[in-house]
């Protein structure tokens, strides 16, 4: 029986507020993390992530409190990122009530990072989260892949999208692999927030190369496009933000319509 795939809805968080961007930018207040968190984990979804999405780029530690306040009011595994740039970073966040660690700026920075904390915490608890974006300039070198439009390859961006950094998204997920990640949360920062559908071509790249599960984040609209990253991006799980934050789309509502498409769900 295949394994079952995973729901999870994102807190892309900023100074307290739940946030949601398009292409990484513009943010808008879309509620509160705790109230958020408790209506998805009642609701039926199957993991949360958790990120201080500015964390990063304004070189601080992460807002430690909205943390513990989420983990207190779910019963769902919970996985925080932004900001944890040594293992004393990830050990407070686990132990403020998270269940995995993800890493992103400071892993591209400092690839033995994800090993340190693999090593430590097991590599179970630690997710490398890659941003990426299509890039059809400097393709020395580069993992090219057709598309629709024309060749293409994945490139890497750190600090909550603010940096290139000339790194090809393939092939640094094949290291991370290595490194000690053992899952990749794979943001397209072109379809961040446009509701217009994942980057199928992303996943499914990253999938076909590596041996841990993915999940897929970055253009989630309606239902069907849960289904296709899950069918042809070959993710493991999806995350989503807008269809679940303006209820457009409750997580039953998604659940039932991919059951009936013959995916596995979890209950």
């Amino acid at each position: 029986m295949p394994l079952a795939k995973r729901i999870v809805p994102c807190l892309d968080v900023d100074h307290g507020q739940v946030v949601k961007c398009i292409n990484f930018l513009n943010p808008k207040c879309a509620g509160d993390p705790i109230e958020l968190a408790q209506r998805y984990s009642d609701e039926g979804a199957d993991e949360l992530v958790f990120l201080d999405i500015t964390a990063s780029s304004e070189k601080r530690d992460i807002m430690r409190k909205y943390v513990e306040g989420v983990a207190k009011a779910i019963s769902i595994p919970f996985t925080v990122g932004g900001g944890i740039r040594s293992v004393s970073d990830a050990r407070l966040v686990l132990c403020s009530g998270a269940d995995k660690v993800s890493v992103n700026t400071a892993a591209v920075e400092n690839p033995k990072l994800i090993t340190e904390l693999a090593d430590v915490f097991g590599r179970q608890c630690i997710v490398c989260a890659i941003d990426v974006r299509r890039n059809r300039t400097s393709t020395d070198g580069k993992i090219m892949v057709e598309t629709a439009g024309g060749p293409i390859w994945f490139e890497v961006v750190i600090y909550g999208g603010r940096k290139s950094t000339g790194i090809d998204a393939l092939a640094w997920a094949m290291d991370a692999e290595k490194f000690g990640a053992g899952e990749f949360l794979v943001t397209s920062m072109d379809r961040d927030g446009t509701k217009d559908g994942y980057d199928i071509a992303l996943t499914r790249n990253i999938s076909e190369r590596v041996n841990i599960p993915i999940i897929a984040s970055g253009g989630a609209g309606e239902p069907k496009h849960l289904y296709d990253v899950f069918t042809e991006g070959k993710a493991d799980a999806a995350l989503a933000a807008s269809i679940f934050h303006y209820n457009n789309y409750p997580i039953p509502i998604v659940k039932d319509y991919l059951r009936k498409m013959g995916v596995t769900i979890r209950q």
